[in-house]
């Protein structure tokens, strides 16, 4: 195992089960970048800072790997991420919206390039719709 893929593998244990955002922060350079379905983000901060939204909004997340590479100095997983909303969920617009306590499990991908033992490069990718359809925000009923 090289080293990007140690790290993406201690990243994916930082936002799962109990969230570690300090072990997160430590995990990404002062400089990183972040491609995301809710935007992008730049610094660490700015990436530590969305991964806090996601976690207050699907605390005790797990995580189900289908794939995993690494290929250079980028290690790509594909997965199962999946949990219960009872956390608020922060829009791109700045709003939050209440728990909504259903359980979601999305599929996504997620790449992270490594230099010096840091994330300088970050991006993930899920459908936003059917997240949102899960949490009962799509539908009339929900």
């Amino acid at each position: 195992m090289g080293e990007a893929r140690e790290v993406m593998d201690r990243l994916t244990a930082s936002v799962t089960g109990t969230p570690d955002l300090k072990a997160l922060a430590g995990l990404f350079a002062p400089d990183a970048v972040a491609v995301t379905p809710d935007g992008d983000f730049e610094g660490r901060d700015g990436v530590v800072e969305w991964w806090r939204q996601m976690t207050e909004a699907v605390p005790e997340a797990v995580f189900e790997p289908v794939n995993a590479y690494e290929v250079g100095d980028t290690a790509i997983d594909e997965g199962w991420f999946g949990g219960r909303n009872t956390g608020p969920l922060r829009l791109p617009s700045g709003e939050s919206l209440p728990p909504t306590d259903r359980d979601v499990r999305i599929r996504g991908v997620d790449l992270a390039t490594v230099r010096d033992g840091l994330i300088v490069s970050y991006r993930v990718y899920y459908d936003q719709l059917a997240f949102l359809d899960q949490l009962g925000l799509l539908s009339e009923e929900g």
